[in-house]
């Protein structure tokens, strides 16, 4: 059994269960490269403030250079008995260089060191998931263009209610996507705090020059207060917000995909390389993709709480508990980054069946409110037109009508207001493009607004 960093003060060696039990190599092994850039960073600042040689600095740096180079190999030898990646990469120094390394961890602890890699890390992985936002924004803009002039139902409550622009209801999740990109970016001020320096919990007795290190590895603050700083996991709890709010609009956008490809809806069709087949029936086509983001998104609600549970009665400083941060950390990025990837191909594949669309405006008596809105224009006040209208509505369902199967002579029966302009006034095609205005449906207003998006997509 290894020696201990600890063992000074233990008469017994730790049981093999406990080892197992506390050991959290197994999944924080994916940190070696922050684990090694955050040592050496640190070891260069021992040097410059003279803690230890600089010879002796070059010999640890050379020993973490060759360490990262051994991990990116799948050579190096990592065990459980040493607990986590820190104690993996500096008993391995200590082998390579000799007692030298044991210099490296002078005014530090693994608290504040631990803090640092998770830093590191979601700094990098948060520019990757931007970016990603980035290319499905794109694809959702290209295929908003493409279909310009589609009409289909709009819905409130899941039942037809006005008709828009295909575009129009697509570019809404590219808002959302917006939103979810400003919050991953704006998140960066708060990730990208350092806490090394901060010790233990205390701080340290030595001498070191703690904003140099944070210059070295590009941070932009250090924190300030050492018990806060390894304490802390507030960081990683807004990543997995941020994240759970990515992919409830992921989910809503599966949800809607999933039901414009049913054979009730028949709207798209998702290109066959993103579904799959029936071990059974043969006629299926299942939307595979989509029902598994819809179904991952509740993985990536359970880390969130998972974390919030794990640190809401922690008192000050650091406690073993925050082991528990990696996990639902490291799995919620790879399924926020699979998720975002495969949506970014699946959406350029999906086909619209425009017949089907067309014929579903017709249905749903869907300009009913232009309706409305017409006999206020003729003088009548809102809540007294939108009586009448319902009252129109309501005869032509018990007459398995619709509305485009109105008369004048029936119309006037409701109200006199009703003139022979009311027919073009209600078409589908009229009421689009009267909603003009800022945000609104018609084609004049999302064109303007891709042309605005146009403006502003980043590579």
């Amino acid at each position: 059994m290894k020696k201990k960093p600890w063992s000074g003060r233990f008469e017994k060696e730790t049981n093999r269960l406990v080892e197992e039990f506390t050991a959290s190599i197994s999944f924080d092994k994916r940190l070696y490269k922050y684990d090694i850039e955050g040592s050496i960073a640190h070891c260069m600042m021992l040097a410059k403030c003279k803690i230890i040689k600089s010879g002796e600095a070059d010999k640890i740096i050379k020993g973490l250079s060759d360490i990262k180079k051994e991990i990116d190999g799948g050579r190096f030898k990592f065990d459980i008995s040493l607990e986590d990646i820190h104690m993996n990469i500096e008993k391995r120094l200590i082998d390579k260089i000799g007692v030298v390394g044991g210099k490296l961890h002078t005014a530090r602890s693994r608290n504040d060191q631990v803090a640092l890699d998770i830093r590191l890390y979601l700094r990098d992985e948060i520019g990757e998931i931007v970016s990603l936002i980035r290319g499905l924004k794109k694809a959702i803009v290209k295929k908003a263009k493409g279909n310009i002039d589609v009409i289909m139902p709009g819905y409130t409550h899941l039942q037809m209610a006005q008709p828009v622009l295909f575009s129009h209801h697509l570019l809404a999740y590219y808002d959302m996507f917006v939103r979810d990109e400003d919050r991953f970016l704006d998140m960066l001020k708060r990730v990208n705090v350092m806490p090394l320096g901060s010790a233990a919990m205390a701080g340290t007795n030595y001498p070191i020059d703690r904003k140099y290190v944070a210059k070295l590895l590009g941070f932009t603050d250090i924190t300030t207060n050492s018990m806060d700083a390894v304490g802390d996991r507030d960081f990683s709890i807004e990543f997995l917000s941020a994240s759970a709010i990515l992919m409830m609009h992921l989910s809503r956008l599966s949800e809607e995909l999933i039901i414009w490809s049913t054979s009730e809806f028949g709207f798209i069709e998702i290109d066959d390389s993103f579904c799959t087949g029936s071990s059974i029936m043969p006629q299926k086509k299942n939307p595979d993709v989509p029902e598994l983001v819809r179904g991952k998104t509740g993985r990536v609600y359970g880390n969130l709480m998972s974390l919030l549970t794990t640190m809401k009665s922690l008192p000050l400083a650091y406690n073993k508990d925050m082991q528990e941060d990696k996990e639902p950390v490291f799995d919620t990025v790879d399924t926020v980054k699979a998720s975002l990837s495969i949506y970014s191909k699946m959406i350029g594949t999906i086909k619209l069946n425009r017949d089907r669309l067309r014929e579903a405006v017709f249905q749903g008596f869907m300009t009913a409110t232009d309706m409305a809105d017409y006999l206020v224009m003729k003088g009548l006040p809102f809540r007294d037109a939108h009586e009448v209208v319902g009252r129109v509505v309501s005869f032509y369902i018990k007459s398995h009508k619709v509305l485009s199967d109105l008369n004048l002579h029936e119309l006037q029966r409701f109200s006199n207001g009703f003139k022979k302009d009311i027919f073009n006034f209600i078409k589908v095609e009229k009421s689009v493009d009267r909603k003009d205005v800022i945000g609104g449906t018609s084609k004049k207003q999302v064109l303007k607004r891709l042309t605005e998006i146009e403006k502003t997509i980043k590579d």
